[in-house]
């Protein structure tokens, strides 16, 4: 991976995309129903709220300069974090909110597929 990758412009504007992606699949899931657009969005909640509160965890520590040490425990720390947090989102979407599988699901892989993806596009405009 490049290292501009990690550089914070690069991280909000994937953090942009990503809310960018699961707004227009939560409009789009909208034409079926309030409670698809509804499932959708708690989907991509769930997907970009803990990489959003992962990356402000990451430019906290960044920020300080750790020892070589503490950066990979703050990085599993945070990881660990973002999983826990991811699982209780969609805990709470399908137990309380009686999401609709379907758009929560697919609405949760897109914004993952972006996070995946749009670091090479964002990338490739950048050189």
């Amino acid at each position: 991976m490049s290292a501009s990758l990690y550089s914070g412009k690069v991280a909000g504007k994937l953090l942009s995309v990503q809310l960018l992606t699961f707004v227009l699949l939560s409009a789009v899931f909208g034409l079926k129903g309030l409670e698809w657009s509804v499932s959708a969005l708690a989907g991509g909640f769930a997907a970009w709220l803990p990489n959003a509160l992962f990356m402000l965890f990451a430019w906290r520590h960044q920020a300080n300069t750790p020892l070589s040490g503490r950066v990979a425990w703050s990085f599993a720390i945070g990881e660990a974090l973002k999983v826990v947090i991811t699982i209780a989102l969609v805990v709470i979407a399908l137990g309380v909110l009686k999401a609709v599988f379907i758009p929560l699901g697919i609405t949760y892989l897109s914004v993952l597929l972006t996070q995946i993806l749009a670091p090479a596009v964002i990338n490739s405009y950048r050189a």
